[in-house]
């Protein structure tokens, strides 16, 4: 296995098909693109599943569907998963955890956990202390490494609140997100 991994999110949580029409909504079409992303070398999915409307969701029989599906191929089975647990469309933490409860093949390998609120440019992302302590706390009662979204410097400290309140444990995976208008900027200095 390669050092390097490719971590490909096809569909993200804003986007529409007004904005791009290439953009995958349906299952089908995210299946697609992530099975196509998987044999051009691809080793890890950021899955964001859409209801019926095009929308982000937490509905997790759309979740199963997409992750049962990748895992009946070659490259799927050996795919790192992760679903998303965002903070952009739904706020109270039992639904953005409703994903974290699947099983057997439909299970995740990971979970996205944003370390703190923060702004995007049209819209927020609202996640206080609890709810990310709740989240995490569900990560680990589920066996689900969560992937740690940091924006900033900030939430980089959360990372340590976690490590000190043992909802989190090594190997610890760590996205640095750069370049949002009201977090920290994709320059030398910020990273």
């Amino acid at each position: 296995m390669s050092e390097f991994l490719i971590n490909f999110c096809p569909t993200g949580v804003v986007n529409t098909k007004h904005d791009n029409p290439a953009l995958p909504i349906t299952v089908d079409q995210i299946v697609a693109d992530c099975q196509t992303a998987l044999k051009l070398g691809c080793q890890m999915l950021h899955l964001h599943g859409r209801c019926e409307h095009g929308e982000q969701t937490g509905d997790p029989t759309i979740y199963r569907e997409i992750i049962t599906r990748l895992r009946t191929t070659s490259q799927g089975k050996k795919a790192i998963i992760c679903v998303t647990t965002t903070g952009r469309h739904q706020n109270d933490p039992e639904s953005r955890a409703r994903v974290l409860s699947l099983e057997g093949a439909a299970k995740p390998d990971m979970a996205s956990l944003t370390l703190s609120s923060l702004n995007f440019m049209h819209s927020a992302s609202v996640n206080p202390p609890q709810t990310v302590e709740y989240l995490a706390a569900q990560m680990l009662e589920a066996g689900i490494k969560p992937e740690l979204e940091v924006f900033d410097l900030g939430m980089l400290n959360m990372v340590y609140v976690l490590i000190r309140k043992k909802l989190i444990q090594p190997p610890f995976y760590i996205n640095l997100l750069l370049g949002n208008i009201a977090t920290a900027q994709a320059n030398v200095h910020h990273l």
